[in-house]
């Protein structure tokens, strides 16, 4: 969440950002934001000054007893009981000022980067790169949910028996394919200097408002009532809140983690041609990597993540671009995002395939995630993260772009996980 210095300190241009993110009621919202810190800190200020007297009150009580004075120092314990009474309204006040203040803080995204680009929807980003080649189809290419048909790779109307629509059942190649890019995905991370880790996938409420999922997606998860879990959408949640309440040393940055799980998203509200096949599921594998860094190098760090992700598309051989995220269709913890859409040659579409974020420091205020420097002082760090891949719409593209009349063919890079070159 935003910090009360970076709201204090530039109140109008925490504003400008919230409104080039469509926030409503920007202005109300942070001049509330400034109420209750005002009315936390009169009440602190108050607290401190009264007890300032009790103690200065509490040493003249042994010297009045001592001189004699009993009546004068039974006074001044009556005084001292009164500014103890005060001193509990006080605290209960400044308590809630806290408390209206953190709640609130929860509610406001953070502030978009200068860079992002002034928009509302998905067509107002901005196409910074294309790459890949478009790959000739045979005629009357199928859509991937024909050709699971066909080579019996994915089964829809099984995971709607199990489970539901949304949880599909993979066989065979299929799910010989999936196991195969998680392991790439994994390999190619760890060669990218990322430390695997192997999370839980299901986080208890205080990770959730970690990095930022609660309260603004909670309708968007899944939740285990009875214990108060929720089920991630997503391997940030956990692997960031590694570093929750974590005091770092300066030489330990950049922390770079990679992980593969299942996700869960509810999804609630989609429907139409984007939830066909594999492009929208419940449930769906994802390798993540996830970032800790020092502010001054954040955004070399979001650049080297980003060509890593390049490079995987690159090596899978698939049509690519990368899409600037307007500040109206960037999440809501996001200070700058870049979308990796490929492209389907069957639907006639582009997929996103992931996003790589920085967050700044939003959900490092969160998380109390800190360093230390060298000169011992503690700064939040900045957190980044993004999807290497997540594989649903990987693999549609795949099979759509590589169908063949022969079968459906592997990428060479893909060829020594899979164990075949052919889908047949």
């Amino acid at each position: 969440m935003l910090t009360i210095k970076q709201i204090t300190d530039n109140t109008e241009a925490v504003i400008r950002g919230l409104e080039k993110k469509h926030f409503k009621n920007a202005k109300e919202t942070i001049e509330q934001v400034l109420a209750y810190n005002d009315q936390r800190r009169n009440a602190q200020n108050q607290l401190d000054k009264n007890l300032a007297e009790v103690n200065a009150i509490s040493k003249s009580i042994g010297m009045l007893m001592k001189e004699g004075k009993k009546e004068e120092a039974e006074a001044a314990k009556a005084r001292v009981a009164e500014f103890k009474e005060a001193s509990k309204s006080l605290q209960a006040e400044m308590d809630k000022a806290q408390e209206d203040l953190t709640n609130l803080l929860y509610t406001i995204p953070n502030i978009p980067y200068d860079e992002v680009p002034e928009g509302k929807v998905a067509e107002d980003n901005v196409v910074e790169k294309t790459g890949g080649m478009e790959t000739p189809l045979p005629e009357n290419a199928l859509p991937h949910w024909e050709l699971a048909k066909k080579y019996d790779l994915i089964d829809f109307d099984l995971g709607v028996k199990i489970t539901g629509a949304g949880f599909p059942v993979y066989k065979g190649k299929g799910a010989q394919l999936q196991r195969a890019l998680i392991n790439f995905f994994l390999d190619e991370a760890r060669k990218a200097g990322y430390t695997e880790i192997m999370p839980p996938t299901v986080v208890n409420a205080a990770s959730g408002y970690g990095t930022g999922q609660l309260p603004d997606k909670e309708g968007q998860m899944y939740h285990c009532q009875l214990d108060d879990l929720y089920l991630i959408p997503t391997a940030e949640v956990p692997v960031t809140n590694i570093y929750r309440d974590v005091i770092l040393d300066e030489k330990q940055l950049p922390i770079k983690n990679c992980a593969y799980t299942q996700c869960f998203r509810r999804e609630a509200g989609s429907y139409g041609k984007d939830v066909r096949g594999l492009n929208r599921l419940h449930e769906f594998s994802k390798v993540e990597i996830v970032r800790i860094d020092k502010p001054e190098h954040s955004k070399e760090s979001h650049k080297e993540m980003l060509a890593h992700v390049e490079g995987l598309l690159q090596k899978l051989e698939l049509p690519y671009r990368i899409l600037r995220l307007c500040g109206g269709d960037m999440s809501f913890t996001a200070a700058l995002c870049f979308d990796f859409e490929v492209y389907s040659e069957a639907q006639k579409r582009w997929l996103e395939v992931s996003s790589v974020s920085n967050f700044d420091t939003y959900q490092a205020n969160r998380l109390k995630c800190r360093y230390r420097t060298a000169e011992k002082k503690t700064e939040l760090c900045h957190t980044l993260n993004g999807s290497a891949l997540a594989l649903p719409r990987i693999v549609a593209a795949l099979l759509e772009n590589n169908q063949t009349p022969e079968g459906i063919r592997i990428p060479k890079a893909l060829v020594p996980y899979c164990g075949f070159d052919l889908i047949d």
